[in-house]
This record gives C-alpha cells, sequence and structure tokens, in this order.
C-alpha cells in the first residue's frame, strides 16, 4: 500500500509517501508532488528487484505522520525504527542502519570514515549502504557526511541540507 500526505514544515511544502504492508517498506519526500511520485516508482523498483512484494494502491496511513513527526523532532528516531520492515535489506545494511538510527542521535552527524570504523568495514561499504537506504528520514543517512564537505544525498543535496538544517545543524549546510 501507498500512503502519502503533504506537510508544511519551515515555511515549505514536503510530501512524505510510505510504501507499507504490516510495517513500513519503504519512505521517500520530495519537495513538489511530482518529485514524490518519481521517487517513490523508484523506490518500488528497488524493492521489487529486492524481492520485497510492493503495491502502490494508495491508502490512509499514519505511517506519513509518523515520518513527519520523526522530521520535525517529535518523535526519536530510534522508537520510530521499530515500524520498519527490513524486507530487502541484507544483513551488513541492517547494522549499519541500526547502528546509525541508534547512535548518532537528532542534531550530530557522524562522517563515513567514522562509521565505517565503528562497524569494523569501509567507508565506501557505508556509503553504498546510505545510498541504497530506503527508510530516510526515519533511519538518518543525512546525518552522514564526508570528511571534507556535506557529502551524497540520495533524495539531493537540497533535501540534505534542508534535513540537517531543520535538526539544528548548522556546519555542515553554509
Amino acid at each position: 500500500m501507498l500512503a502519502v500526505e503533504r506537510f508544511r514544515v519551515n515555511g515549505r511544502d514536503v510530501w512524505i509517501g510510505v510504501i507499507f504492508h504490516g510495517r513500513i517498506q519503504g519512505i521517500s519526500f520530495a519537495f513538489t508532488r511530482g518529485e514524490l511520485l518519481e521517487r517513490i516508482r523508484n523506490l518500488a523498483e528497488f524493492l521489487r528487484r529486492r524481492n520485497v512484494g510492493v503495491s502502490l494502491d494508495v491508502q490512509p496511513s499514519n505511517y506519513t505522520e509518523l515520518v513527519y513527526r520523526v522530521m520535525i523532532g517529535e518523535l526519536d528516531n530510534e522508537k520510530a525504527l521499530l515500524e520498519l520492515s527490513f524486507g530487502g535489506v541484507t544483513p551488513f545494511e541492517r547494522r549499519v542502519y541500526e547502528w546509525l538510527t541508534k547512535n548518532v542521535k537528532r542534531g550530530a552527524v557522524i562522517t563515513y570514515g567514522s562509521l565505517a570504523k565503528a562497524l569494523g568495514t569501509s567507508p565506501r561499504a557505508v556509503g553504498g549502504a546510505m545510498k541504497r537506504n530506503p527508510y530516510p528520514i526515519i533511519v538518518p543517512c543525512h546525518r552522514v557526511v564526508a570528511s571534507d564537505g556535506i557529502g551524497y544525498y540520495s533524495s539531493g543535496i537540497e533535501e540534505k541540507k534542508f534535513l540537517l538544517e531543520l535538526e539544528g545543524v548548522k556546519e555542515w549546510t553554509s
């Protein structure tokens, strides 16, 4: 199922889409409805390639509100982690996502290298896991930065800066 809702955050429209079946299978967000729908299609294709049964039949859900509450800081990422299905996620990716979500709190960032060191892996492997994260916002991949700058973000650098600024992180967004 798919739930889509528009929220107003810091003077901007933010569209949140959640693919779910029992639990959250994937999340996407964008500043326009059209961009969100394109990202949802890409997310659904990604999940299907990973053998996750996905329906894009629209159905109301509280999951969009849950993602919004995490985004604005009303709900802790770690609490929302319980709502994720982790379907189609490799054991390595799950380990990265859970460690990041439990250890890098709102308002903080970590470098790819530091996250890799904490997990005993390489920065490139961490970057790959971040790129494939089907749960942005709840799994805060936007909090992972390069040692020399803001780094990459699959939803776009503007979106990464928006999320970091929303969390009060100024150093990496100017």
